[in-house]
C-alpha cells in the first residue's frame, strides 16, 4: 500500500513503515487527467495534470498525516496490483481515518435547508457511479466537498439527502445496523442504477459490500456479475439473492444478469429459519438446491424462496407471506429454469404444505 504525504506530497511505500499510519482517503468522480502512480514520481508531470489539484486540495484540508489517492496510489500497470487492489478496497476506505469525498458539480450555493439546492446534491453524478457505493458505506465518517472544495456537510449531518439520493436506510447510513443484516437483495438494489465505465467493474465495485473476493477478468463483461452471484452463494444462504425480477428470453437458471434486475428490491427481507437450510452450491449442471414446490401447470411449479417483502411495484406489494417464483422443468432429469406465468415472476405466496424436492437449476 503507498500513500501520500499531505506536507510534501512525496509518495510512501507503507512496507518501509513498522505500521501504517492514520491515513485519510479521497472519494471521487474520476475526470480527464488524473494524475498515474507513474507521473506521480515527477513533480513536471503530475503538475501538467488537472487531477493533480484535487491531490493538493485533499493533502491540503486533510487532518491526517497521509492520504490515500486511488488514481496515484496503485500501479495500475501490474495486474497482480490492480487485482489486489479491487478486492482490497473496501478495507483501505472502512480503515480510513478520514473520507473525503469531492463532488465538483455541487455549486457553492448549496444548502440543505433549501429544496433547490438539496436536490443538486441528491442529483450529483458522484451518486450515480458504480464504485462510490462501498465508497460510502464503508467509512464511519465522509465530509463532503462541492465547487472550489467547499465544505458541504457530512455523512451524519446529510443523512436525509443521502438516503433520498441512494435509497439506503438511515439506519445503515448511521451505524445502526450492520450492512449483514440487509438482505442481498436490498443491498444489490442500492447498485442498480449505478454505472461504471467498464461493465465488467459493476460486479468488481460491489466484493467488499458482500464481502467476497474473486479475480479480475477484464474482457468477461456480464460473466463478471454472474460469478459475483456464485460467489455470494459459496457464503450466504440468502434466498433474496433469487428475488430479482427481469426474466430476459433465452435467460437459464437463478441468477440475474445485471443489477438492475433488483431495482425494485429495496423492501425485500431475509426470512431466517430456525432449523436451518440446507446447503446449495454451484455445480458443472447449474445450482443444486432445495426449494418448496408446488405444481402449477404440467411442467412448471411455483418454487418458495425464504424471503418477504414483495416488490414496491408488484400488485400484491404490501400481502404477508412468503416469495414463490416460477420454475419449468426441463427436458434434462431434476433441471429446471425460471420463467414467468403470464407476464408474472413473482408472487406471494402462504408456505406451502409438502416436502422438499431435490433440484438442480440450470
Amino acid at each position: 500500500m503507498r500513500l501520500v504525504r499531505t506536507k510534501t506530497l512525496e509518495m510512501v511505500d507503507t512496507e518501509t513503515m513498522e505500521e501504517i499510519p492514520a491515513y485519510g482517503i479521497l472519494s471521487h468522480r474520476w475526470e480527464e487527467e488524473e494524475v498515474t502512480f507513474q507521473e506521480m514520481q515527477s513533480d513536471e508531470a503530475r503538475r501538467n495534470k488537472r487531477g493533480f489539484q484535487k491531490i493538493q486540495m485533499c493533502c491540503r484540508i486533510a487532518k491526517e498525516d497521509f492520504i490515500w489517492v486511488d488514481t496515484c496510489c496503485i500501479d495500475k500497470t501490474s495486474s497482480s496490483e490492480l487485482q489486489e487492489a479491487i478486492n482490497s478496497m473496501y478495507q483501505w476506505y472502512q480503515n480510513a481515518h478520514g473520507c473525503y469525498a469531492y463532488l465538483f458539480d455541487v455549486g457553492c450555493d448549496w444548502r440543505a435547508d433549501q429544496v433547490p439546492s438539496s436536490l443538486a446534491f441528491q442529483e450529483s453524478g458522484w451518486f450515480q457511479r458504480g464504485w462510490t457505493l462501498q465508497e460510502l458505506l464503508a467509512p464511519d465518517e465522509i465530509s463532503f466537498y462541492g465547487q472550489h472544495w467547499r465544505e458541504l456537510g457530512n455523512k451524519n449531518s446529510l443523512q436525509l439527502e443521502i438516503s433520498a439520493a441512494t435509497g439506503i436506510s438511515l439506519h445503515i447510513l448511521s451505524g445502526r445496523s450492520r450492512l449483514q443484516d440487509v438482505s442481498v437483495a436490498e443491498r444489490m438494489s442500492w447498485a442498480s442504477k449505478r454505472a461504471t465505465k467498464r461493465v465488467e467493474d459493476r460486479a468488481y465495485s460491489l466484493l467488499g459490500i458482500f464481502d467476497v473476493r474473486m479475480p479480475m477478468l477484464y474482457g468477461e463483461g456480464k460473466k463478471a456479475f454472474l460469478r459475483l452471484q456464485e460467489e455470494i452463494l459459496k457464503q450466504s444462504d440468502d434466498h433474496s439473492l433469487f428475488a430479482w425480477r427481469g426474466i430476459k428470453i433465452g435467460q437459464p437458471g437463478m441468477l440475474a444478469l445485471e443489477p438492475e434486475d433488483f431495482a425494485t428490491c429495496r423492501n425485500i427481507t431475509n426470512e431466517r429459519v430456525r432449523t436451518g437450510r440446507n446447503p446449495y452450491s454451484v455445480t458443472n449442471r447449474g445450482l443444486s438446491i432445495n426449494l418448496l414446490l408446488k405444481p402449477w401447470t404440467i411442467d412448471t411449479y411455483l418454487a418458495v424462496i425464504m424471503c418477504s417483502g414483495m416488490p414496491a411495484d408488484a400488485e400484491d406489494a404490501g400481502r404477508p407471506g412468503l416469495m414463490g417464483i416460477f420454475l419449468r422443468r426441463l427436458t434434462e432429469d431434476d433441471q429446471y429454469a425460471r420463467v414467468s406465468v403470464y407476464g408474472v415472476e413473482i408472487v406471494t405466496i402462504p408456505l406451502p404444505e409438502g416436502g422438499l424436492i431435490d433440484i438442480a437449476m440450470c
